[in-house]
């Protein structure tokens, strides 16, 4: 089996773990460990199919992703976001190619947004003792999705380039 029917293979299964993960989260407000450890894992047999070089392309994007998920650490401790979100993060982000990096945060944040305006319009209409919950695993997954689409499966993007 070549490279690129390997991370076509790899990269088939991360949507099916972004959308589990993203169900999971609609549906109980988690996002189980083993989810989480199973996206971040992949990324390894990815970036080598991809042909990616140790130093400094792994490196880098480790570095990158790393970052990413501290800042989404100090969300955690203030509050704003949940542990399995996080770790979502931080995980979906060792597959994100660093030019895509802002633009995947910038896609999951106007998500998130779109989620805390439908939350809060629900708990508007039906009123609940419980605090509004936003299930951010869906916008990490839209992200990652986009993210997929618009580098690894998007055949009009030499197109645009030329």
């Amino acid at each position: 089996m070549d490279q690129p029917m390997i991370s076509l293979g790899l990269m088939t299964i991360l949507a099916a773990l972004l959308i589990a993960a993203a169900v999971s989260d609609l549906r109980s407000r988690s996002i189980s460990n083993g989810l989480n450890v199973a996206i971040a894992l992949l990324a390894i047999p990815f970036w080598f199919a991809s042909g990616l070089n140790f130093w400094p392309d792994v490196a880098f994007q480790v570095g990158a992703a790393l970052l990413v998920f501290l800042i989404f650490v100090g969300l955690f401790f203030l509050g704003g976001m949940g542990g399995g979100d996080v770790k979502m993060i931080g995980a979906m982000m060792l597959w994100v190619p660093l030019a895509l990096f802002v633009p995947a945060l910038t896609v999951m944040a106007i998500g998130g947004g779109i989620l805390s305006a439908i939350m809060l319009i629900q708990s508007r209409i039906r009123p609940s003792d419980k605090p509004v919950e936003v299930p951010y695993g869906v916008a990490i997954a839209v992200a990652g999705l986009w993210v997929l689409h618009q580098h690894y499966l998007n055949q009009f993007q030499s197109i645009a380039t030329s």
